[in-house]
Parts: structure tokens; sequence; C-alpha cells
């Protein structure tokens, strides 16, 4: 039989939280807790970079393929935004963070922009056409390029 941690996880937790609010700090498993605590930062880290993969992807498209646009692109590029704006509020030291992010992202995106649209690879620049801040701002939506 394994411990409650790999048995039931559910209830391992609620027993934890319990145990922490009751100050027995003794009986709670340190060791799993920690690295449940590690893990919930990663995935805030992977949330934001899995929002600003999907955003950088349609305002690619949005730009490159003008005559394809419409409703679904405008909500999948508010949505990421707005998941963005929340992740950031929730854990606003993941700013420090975007640039890097942001940059990685867009390594990746040119390739699946690449696919989805089928344009030619070098359609899409090295360096991402857009800054963080564009890419963050509700306001702003890509001409094409002319």
């Amino acid at each position: 039989m394994g411990s409650r941690y790999t048995d039931d996880f559910h209830a391992w937790t609620q027993e934890q939280a319990a145990l922490l609010r009751t100050g027995r700090l003794r009986d709670v498993d340190a060791e799993h807790l920690a690295e449940e605590i590690e893990s919930m930062g990663g995935s805030e880290r992977q949330a934001l970079s899995s929002r600003l993969t999907e955003l950088l992807l349609h305002l690619l498209k949005w730009r490159h393929q003008p005559e394809r646009r419409g409703s679904s692109w405008v909500a999948s590029i508010n949505k990421q935004r707005i998941g963005i704006d929340a992740l950031l509020d929730e854990s606003p030291s993941l700013r420090h963070q975007l640039p890097e992010r942001f940059q990685r992202a867009y390594g990746k995106v040119r390739r699946y922009a690449a696919v989805e649209t089928r344009l030619p690879m070098n359609t899409f620049p090295d360096a991402c056409p857009f800054t963080v801040e564009q890419t963050l701002d509700p306001e702003f939506w890509p001409d094409s390029e002319t």
C-alpha cells in the first residue's frame, strides 16, 4: 500500500491544509508539500508561455492573412490577452520573466505560423515584429505588411 500522497492526492491535499491550519507542522508531509508548491510555480510559468505562444500565433496570422480575419481570431487574441493579464495580476513576479518567455515563445511561433498559414518561414522575421507592450495591448491590432 502506498502513501496517502500517492493513493488519494485530493485527500492528501485536504489533510495537509488541515495540518497547516492547526499548526501541526511536525505531521506535515514536508517533502511532498514542497514539491507541490514548486510545481505550482512551474505551472504558472508554463501557462504564461502557452498563452504568449497562442497570442503571438494569432497576431502573426492577423497580420499576414488579412483576408482570413474573423471573429474566432478576435476572440482568441482577446482571450489570451485577458488570460495573461490575469496571470500577471495573480503572480506579479512573472512580469520579470515576460521578456524572456516572450522571445522564446516567438521563436516557436514562427514555425507554427508557417505551417498554419502555409506561408514560407521567411515570411515571419527572426525577431518579433511586435513589442511585448503592443502584444499585450488590447487596442493593438497589427496591420498587414505593405
